[in-house]
């Protein structure tokens, strides 16, 4: 998958820069394509740090050349609404709120909002509605951190 190579190439650099690397999400669009880099830093991330970065990906990206086709690079701090792109991330955040997309049917839903119980290797449980799922992370299309913000 174009997305776990450039994922590959690009997390040593970010993390060379000092910086953890959180994840990248890529979308082909019609006229070009979209790669968007989400670094992180306990000290938060700054538009300077965004630049820095992003000066170095695409350094590395005209040299190795992943993408052919015209793309847009965009190095973004992943907030407070946080993506999860694995489930490492998910135990990072036990007991927070989080909302789920899954790319098939998990006890008969395909979008699951609520708190991270538990996290045993690729299996993610979320409390929503006083009711325990235990999820694979491979039936997860996308997940994010819920910071409560909606109220819910």
């Amino acid at each position: 998958m174009k997305q776990d190579k450039l994922s590959e190439l690009l997390a040593p650099i970010v993390e060379d820069l000092g910086y953890r690397f959180w994840g990248i999400e890529y979308q082909v669009r019609k006229a070009d394509a979209l790669l968007r880099v989400y670094i992180d830093h306990e000290n938060g991330i700054s538009v300077d740090d965004c630049a820095t970065v992003s000066h170095e990906v695409s350094g590395i990206l005209d040299v190795e050349e992943p993408i052919t086709m015209a793309y847009i690079l965009e190095v973004s701090s992943p907030g407070m609404d946080r993506i999860l792109f694995s489930a490492a991330q998910f135990s990072e955040f036990v007991s927070e709120g989080v909302k789920i997309k899954l790319n098939q049917m998990v006890d008969g839903r395909r979008k699951i909002k609520g708190n991270i119980s538990s996290v045993d290797g690729e299996k993610i449980t979320i409390v929503s509605e006083n009711e325990k799922i235990t999820i694979e992370f491979d039936k997860i299309m996308r997940a994010r951190i819920n910071p409560g913000f909606d109220g819910v």
